[in-house]
């Protein structure tokens, strides 16, 4: 006979189990996480299914193809988290922020240049996720995702090399031996002996010149493309802001006569014609400069020229307040959705009963 005991459920195994219950829940990285790689890979498909109607470059459209079903494939497989989680699914943009019958704004090489850009962004958001994420799923998720966007921006580089429509990063001489920084003067870099930059100093330099030719292209179709008056307004200062940026990198790179990536400004077309809402264009700008920043800060930390490190300093600032600047717009025409966030605390208290 079975006695009660072996029917029960002790105190403790109820405790284990409602904490168990309580960590499969999404956590707030995870959270933000697959909120913003939702909205972002479906503004993706917005763009990626407007260049696909006008790409002629067979090659160049087989890469967008790929590029294509891998964020409809995470979007996909989001969907089935938060169903699964009973979570409500993003707005995020749908085919009402695109006309994929608007005339071509970009050529076929800038797509490259595009996914090559759009890749980087990805590439950081994942990889920022994957230490922080702790449930399964998710863990998943965002590994398959940083492996197949690794593999897209490889495919992208080799197709880019094979048109030579890549500039390498510069070419520096090895080292004859191993040495050690024996004097401050490293850091120099308004008075007195500048030293030659570093690898690392060259490679986040060139990283940003790129950036920003190809930012500037996006930034000029969109300038042309734009409905209201604001939205052109803030995207020709975004040009002006991403010109002096690319011009002061590359000009640090060319004292040194190291090559840089050149402009990509004659890959836009005359079309004034939009392919894109306003909010779309606008949260697209933002969420690449927000990128931007964190480029700006990675290349700061490894910067030892303080003439190098102060314009990362200085840039910073004016990305971060161009960033604010866009957001203030998206808020004003009600265009940003909220991502997901913690309780207010403050408000429970105050709210009379």
């Amino acid at each position: 006979m079975e006695t009660i005991a072996e029917e029960q459920t002790s105190p403790l195994q109820q405790v284990t189990y409602l904490a168990q219950n309580d960590l499969d829940k999404l956590t707030s990285a995870e959270q933000g996480k697959i909120w913003a790689t939702y909205v972002g890979n479906t503004m993706s498909v917005c763009v990626l299914s407007y260049m696909l109607n006008h790409v002629k470059d067979q090659e160049v459209k087989n890469i967008l193809e790929h590029a294509i079903q891998l964020s409809k494939q995470f979007v996909q497989s989001l969907k089935g988290i938060f169903a699964k989680e009973n979570y409500p699914v993003p707005v995020g943009f749908t085919q009402e922020d695109v006309d994929i019958t608007a005339p071509r704004l970009f050529e076929d090489d800038f797509y490259l240049h595009y996914l090559k850009y759009v890749a980087k962004a990805g590439i950081s958001l994942y990889g920022i996720a994957i230490p922080l994420v702790t449930r399964d799923d998710t863990r998943q998720f965002f590994t398959t995702c940083i492996d197949q966007t690794v593999n897209l921006i490889n495919l992208v580089n080799t197709t880019l090399l094979k048109k030579g429509l890549l500039i390498r990063p510069p070419y520096i001489p090895y080292p004859e031996s191993v040495d050690f920084i024996e004097k401050h003067s490293y850091h120099n870099g308004f008075f007195g002996r500048v030293r030659p930059l570093q690898a690392l100093e060259i490679t986040h330099l060139y990283d940003n010149v790129e950036n920003n030719a190809t930012s500037k292209a996006v930034l000029v179709g969109f300038s042309q493309v734009a409905k209201s008056n604001q939205a052109k307004a803030y995207f020709r200062r975004g040009k002006e802001i991403a010109t002096k940026h690319y011009d002061t990198f590359s000009g640090i790179l060319q004292e040194e006569g190291l090559t840089s990536p050149p402009i990509l400004d004659q890959l836009v077309t005359t079309s004034t014609s939009s392919p894109f809402s306003d909010r779309l264009m606008l949260f697209h700008k933002l969420d690449m400069y927000a990128v931007r920043i964190r480029a700006y800060g990675n290349a700061l930390s490894m910067c030892a020229r303080h003439d190098v490190a102060t314009k990362y300093a200085r840039f910073l600032v004016e990305v971060g307040n161009y960033v604010e600047d866009g957001s203030n717009i998206l808020i004003e025409n009600g265009w940003l959705e909220q991502p997901p966030q913690a309780v207010d605390r403050n408000a429970l208290a105050s709210n009379k009963h």
